[in-house]
């Protein structure tokens, strides 16, 4: 899959996902305005304009990046695996298929999605993620 951000200084390449997933957690909202809704693209994920992309640390387990020029957000990076989640607006392609919510307990009143999808609360997410060798989102 090919993206870009607003301005077209930073342009990638993901292995093929079709499936969105909605963090509902305060990082997230406060970070975009809303939930983040990102393709889960695993590690291999190609930059060109790499000197545009910004790096902010956002916990001791992530990174979120953003292009320098415009401000696009352009991934979530856990750094344990490596693994990127690329907002779902920067590819060129919408055929995505919202497939699953977190920090559903951390979503506010004002909106919510008719999909009906798995949904995790924080402390579900926790649990899954903090087996050895993984991490929680934020």
């Amino acid at each position: 899959m090919n993206g870009h951000c607003l301005c077209g200084a930073v342009s990638l390449t993901s292995p093929d996902s079709r499936a969105i997933g909605a963090c509902h957690c305060g990082f997230c909202r406060r970070w975009g305005g809303g939930p983040l809704l990102a393709v889960h693209c695993g590690p291999d994920v190609q930059f060109q304009g790499s000197e545009n992309i910004t790096v902010y640390a956002s916990s001791d387990w992530a990174q979120r990046a953003f292009c320098s020029k415009c401000g696009t957000h352009l991934y979530y990076k856990l750094l344990a695996t490596g693994e990127y989640f690329v907002p779902a607006g920067v590819f060129e392609s919408a055929d995505f298929d919202l497939a699953s919510q977190i920090y559903i307990d951390k979503k506010p009143g004002y909106y919510s999605f008719a999909n009906q999808t798995p949904m995790l609360t924080e402390q579900q997410v926790i649990e899954q993620f903090s087996s050895p060798g993984s991490e929680t989102t934020a």
